[in-house]
């Protein structure tokens, strides 16, 4: 069962994720929700995020996608 950690707001509007995801952005020079949606799919390749975390970015990076678009981004980070 994934554990699901507390989450905060953080630089990118919109989203509230754990602060050690924000730090972790942070590092990466992740700045803007499209630079997120363009990284989302090696979130667990990134030094401080393990693969539970980097599900939770991505499921709450989907909530904040158009309605149509959430099944085929989340599909395309999980595959």
């Amino acid at each position: 069962m994934p554990h699901f950690y507390d989450t905060c707001a953080g630089p990118i509007e919109g989203l509230y994720l754990p602060p050690i995801a924000w730090e972790v952005l942070r590092r990466e020079n992740i700045q803007t929700l499209d630079q997120l949606r363009a990284n989302a799919h090696r979130l667990d390749q990134f030094d401080g995020i393990e693969a539970d975390m980097a599900q939770q970015i991505r499921l709450t990076l989907a909530y904040v996608e158009p309605f149509e678009d959430r099944t085929t981004l989340y599909d395309a980070w999980t595959s």
